[in-house]
């Protein structure tokens, strides 16, 4: 009951802020150049970080110069978040600029590193910046937070709030059932009519393992040997499923909250218990490996790229992509 009323009062404030919006009593910025925005209606892992590498990829396909600017949730002292340094790792020559007041970091950014394009991480709720693209994804394997707004549920908005999209990309379309993904399909376009030829299929396909100095491991030999899990992240069940489809063996898990910090107790709790399962190789996402200390070279995470389902859904984005690019 006490999560329902509060719900209630979330959707209010929802609501009444996109209404702010929608009416023009809130100033919507331009930015001097086109801005795709990645988001998505939940809270949790979705898989924004490789569609942002994605993106910013299929922008310097087409000869775009982009940068990111993101809010830098679960930064620690100013530093780079895990995403950003993620993205350092996928993107290392797109420039990408973290701070909560992102129509300042777009503007900064654009002039200082003389981009024409920028892509805005998590920018579905941050409607003061412009975007010339809106891009929102949702995972197959929980698509609607539970049907609820928070904090009952995991809906950041009401799936109606979808209509302000130009894509949406359901992620991880290969864990569910052929009837579960066109389920989530017809509830896509039933609440936005909008998205009717714009609804595409992403799966996060594994490629291999690399720890901290860059050494690379195949999937192959991680096969040979059991694996322990370890993650903070906010779909760790769907992190488990990958890597057991990836053919690695997994023997333990040992999961954290969303944008842990790691100590040292608690990666010496992760080896105590890997070496129990016959020194089980310990294998985490790369938003975890960016944070750990630069000697943890035993641990090493599962690289994984976002793949389209078939070649059209790929045609579709990169030509929105290229029309917003030079709106």
């Amino acid at each position: 009951m006490v999560l329902s009323v509060a719900s209630l009062g979330y959707g209010l404030a929802i609501h009444i802020r996109n209404a702010r919006f929608q009416r023009g009593w809130e100033t919507i910025h331009r930015a001097a150049v086109p801005v795709i925005s990645v988001g998505n209606l939940t809270t949790g892992g979705t898989g924004k970080t490789p569609l942002v590498a994605l993106v910013c990829d299929l922008l310097r396909q087409a000869n775009f110069r982009p940068g990111i600017v993101s809010r830098g949730y679960g930064s620690v002292d100013g530093n780079a978040n895990d995403e950003k340094l993620v993205l350092n790792l996928l993107c290392p020559d797109v420039p990408h600029t973290q701070a909560p007041d992102r129509v300042a970091a777009a503007h900064s950014l654009t002039i200082e590193e003389n981009l024409n394009a920028i892509v805005m991480d998590d920018g579905f709720q941050h409607r003061r910046l412009h975007r010339d693209l809106d891009i929102v994804l949702i995972d197959a394997t929980n698509p609607f937070g539970y049907g609820s707004l928070l904090p009952r549920g995991l809906l950041r908005e009401p799936l109606s709030s979808l209509r302000r999209a130009d894509v949406a990309i359901i992620t991880r379309s290969d864990l569910v059932a052929a009837r579960v993904l066109a389920e989530i399909h017809n509830a896509i376009i039933e609440a936005a009519p909008q998205l009717v030829d714009h609804v595409l299929h992403i799966v996060f396909q594994p490629t291999s393992l690399r720890n901290l100095d860059g050494a690379m491991m195949s999937l192959r030999d991680a096969a040979s040997q059991p694996v322990h899990l370890m993650a903070g992240i906010g779909n760790p069940d769907a992190f488990q499923t990958t890597a057991v489809r990836a053919g690695l063996r997994v023997t333990g898990t040992s999961w954290f909250p969303d944008h842990h910090h790691y100590s040292n107790n608690d990666l010496q709790q992760v080896r105590q218990l890997a070496k129990k399962s016959h020194d089980a190789l310990i294998v985490t996402t790369l938003k975890d490996l960016v944070k750990l200390p630069l000697g943890c070279l035993n641990v090493h995470a599962l690289e994984i790229a976002a793949v389209f389902s078939n070649v059209e859904h790929a045609e579709v984005l990169g030509r929105l992509i290229r029309i917003a690019a030079k709106a």
